[in-house]
């Protein structure tokens, strides 16, 4: 059993709905849960005139369906429990999570687990910037757990990130990887500029095609040609949670270039060699 959501109105006007958590409601009835407080722009509004709710909160287990495009901050700071989504969500998805699981089968927009400590978020569309980012003013950003994106992303994904999974499937844009401290960012797709621009340490993985793999810049260094034994761990990984990657680059071999040399320089680039 879960605790389906849909939403009653659709306008242009943002909806700030932060208690759409899972962990949040399980202790409160629908009523309770009706008479929550969310924004629809400035003005703050009971829950039950923006959504409708249906079926058992403790179940820990969000069923969204519709048009969430305009809400944010869907199981921002969740510790557990589940959320599905059938449809677009808006910014800050899973922000601040440190547990528990997203599924969002449509695109989500900014911010897609922004300073996220733990869980796991699929998004099987594309999102905005900035997923697994840091908060301007903020020393870091993502700091565990796991986000897949099957579709494209845009600028700084993985700014400032210390740790955890970032895997885009698709294209991705500028400043990916943007003062990297440390984790994982992989990409199947094209890069923008300035790819890794600031990163201390950390892994930043292409398997785009040769002509999509990030053109570095000139404060990164060759290192070797090689097969890295850790690479199809994490490949593989990912194809059992069914991520769409090249099956061929388990096993593959990668230039790994190090940088970035204007900041501490111990972190890695490796692009896959596809010949």
């Amino acid at each position: 059993m879960t605790l389906s959501v849909t939403p009653i109105t659709q306008d242009h006007v943002p909806v700030e709905a932060e208690m759409l958590r899972p962990d949040l409601l399980a202790a409160h009835s629908l009523d309770q849960i009706g008479q929550m407080q969310v924004f629809h722009g400035n003005r703050a509004r009971p829950a039950a005139e923006c959504f409708r709710f249906e079926g058992d909160p403790s179940a820990r287990r969000l069923h969204l369906k519709g048009d969430f495009s305009r809400v944010k901050s869907i199981g921002q700071g969740m510790a557990d429990g589940a959320i599905t989504v059938e449809g677009p969500v808006g910014m800050h998805v899973g922000a601040e999570m440190t547990g528990g699981k997203i599924e969002v089968d449509g695109d989500a927009g900014d911010w897609v687990g922004a300073e996220m400590r733990g869980g796991f978020i699929r998004v099987r569309g594309s999102t905005g910037h900035l997923v697994g980012g840091a908060y301007r003013g903020s020393v870091s950003g993502m700091k565990g757990g796991a986000i897949l994106v099957h579709g494209n992303a845009g600028n700084e994904v993985g700014c400032g990130m210390r740790r955890g999974l970032i895997a885009i499937g698709g294209a991705i844009g500028d400043f990916a990887g943007f003062n990297f401290i440390a984790g994982t960012l992989l990409v199947g797709g094209a890069f923008g500029i300035r790819c890794g621009a600031g990163m201390r340490r950390g892994t930043i993985i292409s398997l785009a095609e040769e002509a999509e793999q990030p053109d570095l810049l000139a404060s990164f260094r060759f290192d070797c040609d090689y097969r890295p034994q850790f690479m199809g761990i994490y490949l593989r990984r990912l194809l059992e949670w069914d991520f769409p990657i090249d099956r061929a680059a388990v096993g593959g071999r990668f230039l790994r270039y190090s940088g970035d040399m204007v900041a501490l320089g111990k972190g890695e680039v490796l692009l896959w060699r596809r010949s």
